[in-house]
């Protein structure tokens, strides 16, 4: 008699969560620097086929990003934390991710939410991290509120629908695939 394998698919939250809890991290709320009033209210990431304009918005770096900027342009959105241990997994491969795809036509937008902007700028330039980002003001919020937790990418096409949402950290082959979305 032969025995077989049968691979079962999880979902990657319970992956990842399993993976948290064996290296001891603590869980994201525990480590949350958002109010956890915030963090409760929050919806999920935007449902797929949804449109989102981009608004003017300043940058960390002092710059602002307007509408022009990222028109027929691949957009990605990208929220993240210099505290979250899943984003310090995910944001290199981001980071990597733009400066290979940015001549193509991909935008990434990154959108800290960290309590000081001061924070989001020493973690990015301690990590050598050019690709633009804004820190989440009441402004940034209500244009698109913060989905339920972190990282959250979501990637709009070039006619601003989303065709890729997700909460959670992203896998390699997950931000890998978001290049073929050009």
């Amino acid at each position: 008699m032969r025995a077989t394998m049968t691979r079962i698919a999880l979902p990657r939250r319970l992956v990842l969560a399993g993976l948290a809890g064996l290296a001891g991290w603590p869980t994201l709320a525990a480590r949350a620097q958002v109010p956890s009033g915030d963090e409760a209210r929050a919806g999920p990431p935007p449902a797929l086929g949804t449109r989102i304009e981009v608004p003017a918005l300043p940058l960390l770096d002092g710059r602002t990003l307007h509408a022009a900027d990222v028109q027929g342009q691949v957009v990605v959105l990208y929220w993240w934390a210099s505290w979250c241990p899943f984003c310090a997994v995910q944001t290199p491969l981001m980071d990597k991710l733009w400066q290979a795809e940015r001549a193509r036509g991909l935008v990434l937008l990154g959108l800290s939410i960290d309590r000081k902007p001061e924070d989001a700028v020493a973690y990015l330039s301690k990590r050598g991290y050019a690709f633009p980002s804004a820190w989440v003001t009441p402004a940034v919020q209500r244009w698109l509120p913060k989905p339920r937790g972190l990282p959250v990418t979501v990637v709009l096409s070039r006619e601003r629908r989303v065709v890729m949402s997700e909460a959670g950290q992203l896998f390699p082959e997950d931000v890998e695939a978001i290049a073929r979305l050009l």
